[in-house]
């Protein structure tokens, strides 16, 4: 490691004027990866702001079909919440397959989407349940939040605050998980909401980050079952390949994945 300095932010306000004061700052928002990169010289930060203490962050509320989830919350709580559990199985779900209870102790939704990591879990969600992102200064449609690998719409120094989405209908979500960072090698979050729109969004496969597959979505608007998935073809050249998995390896993931996560919603 080198030097670096850390504050402790009391409010959104207080991080927003201490990040500005900084050469080269970074918020910490439980560190699952920053702090990864920062132990291998990828990242060299001269000062950390730190979110995880902000209550304003905090939180999960569910008003009618109106789900919101503060960027702080860890992937324990919602994972653990029996509220967002009534609301939206599915991401609650997701949450509790997240690293080891260590990591979803410590890890915040915000931080990964934030972060924006091509095999995290949670850009799948907001993907798919069209999620609103809020954040200090506006709101973002999830369609427009990520913007490819490791980017996203943020401007710099912007903090995310919330997620905000209509409960789905029917919501599944399922992933082939890297046996040793539990990591997705490829997921897939699946939705049918209430207007009848469906929206299938995978991870960890896409060369280009999180996205959705166009096909799926139409077949399963037409018929909402995993036999309807397992026509539509899956472009393998738009995807990574490395040592844990080819692309042509993934590509077949994506629509047994998918599948399981139709069953999952039922």
């Amino acid at each position: 490691m080198y030097n670096t300095t850390y504050h402790r932010a009391s409010s959104v306000a207080d991080a927003a004027s201490l990040f500005g004061k900084s050469d080269e700052a970074r918020y910490l928002s439980g560190g699952m990866t920053l702090i990864a990169t920062m132990k291998q010289r990828l990242a060299s930060p001269t000062d950390l702001v730190d979110l995880r203490h902000i209550a304003e962050l905090k939180g999960i509320s569910v008003n009618g079909s109106t789900v919101r989830i503060g960027a702080g919350t860890t992937h324990y709580e919602v994972a653990a919440s029996a509220e967002l559990r009534r609301a939206c199985k599915a991401i609650a779900d997701l949450a509790g397959m997240i690293g080891d209870p260590h990591v979803r102790h410590m890890g915040t939704m915000g931080g990964s989407v934030a972060n924006n990591d091509p095999a995290a879990d949670y850009p799948s969600a907001v993907l798919a349940l069209n999620a609103t992102v809020h954040t200090d200064r506006r709101r973002i449609a999830a369609d427009d939040f990520f913007a490819g690998l490791f980017e996203t719409a943020l401007e710099d120094g912007e903090i995310v605050t919330a997620f905000e989405f209509e409960a789905p209908a029917k919501a599944g979500y399922a992933k082939f998980p890297n046996p040793a960072s539990r990591y997705a090698m490829t997921g897939v979050f699946v939705a049918r909401h209430a207007n009848g729109d469906v929206r299938v969004a995978v991870t960890g496969a896409g060369s280009d980050g999180v996205f959705r597959h166009a096909g799926m979505e139409a077949a399963l608007k037409a018929n909402w079952s995993p036999d309807a998935v397992a026509s539509q073809s899956v472009d393998a050249g738009a995807l990574m390949s490395d040592i844990h998995g080819s692309s042509d390896y993934r590509a077949n993931l994506v629509k047994v994945m998918a599948k399981r996560a139709v069953a999952a919603a039922g």
